[in-house]
């Protein structure tokens, strides 16, 4: 059985989590968010989980011993020497999960989002990489209305992703979100199509 890995990226608010749900319930697709990867992999037990603490210390645990994940945003979100410290822990051992996990699916279509489907390299694990593209002004509204997102917030989520030109240049397929629900289907019907 041939398998057809699509990697889906794009910018906070861009409505990513709606065209996985598309993917999913009306093409069968087997989905993995990275970030759900992340967070199973950073709980006590988890592979990353050891090493995060022993970098970061015991002041990031929550009495339950989880990782108090706003705690440690905060600590790495100005400082790019130590968020490169928690992404040199946290990145291999996600993509080494997304990896077993696709190798193990049974299904033929299976679709990996990751926000840093680009910069770590997952170009090699997808067949083709998908592009959520939303103009700002939309996103901007989407993050305000389903997450509560102050313009400030909003800035610097913009601001440390990577551009629409960037975005555009390294992804094989773009799939405009500018409009409804019905329109984003005909999008992924077209796209689906191309294979």
């Amino acid at each position: 059985m041939t398998k057809r890995v699509i990697g889906i990226t794009g910018g906070a608010g861009s409505g990513k989590t709606e065209v996985l749900r598309i993917l999913e319930n009306e093409y069968g697709a087997r989905i993995i968010i990275a970030d759900e990867v992340a967070r199973e992999l950073s709980s006590p037990g988890g592979k990353s989980y050891e090493k995060i603490v022993e970098a970061f210390g015991p002041e990031i645990l929550m009495e339950d011993k989880n990782i108090d994940r706003p705690k440690l945003s905060a600590i790495v979100f100005h400082q790019p020497r130590l968020l490169e410290t928690l992404n040199n822990i946290v990145h291999p051992n996600v993509r080494e999960e997304i990896e077993r996990q696709i190798a193990q699916s049974e299904l033929p279509l299976i679709v990996v989002e990751a926000a840093l489907l680009i910069e770590c390299g997952y170009r090699d694990i997808c067949d083709e990489f998908w592009y959520v593209h939303s103009e700002e002004g939309i996103r901007r509204r989407r993050m305000k209305e389903t997450r509560n997102y102050s313009d400030e917030k909003i800035d610097s989520i913009i601001r440390n992703q990577l551009s629409e030109e960037q975005f555009a240049k390294n992804c094989d397929k773009i799939l405009e979100n500018n409009s409804d629900l019905e329109h984003l289907r005909k999008e992924i019907e077209k796209l689906m199509d191309q294979h």
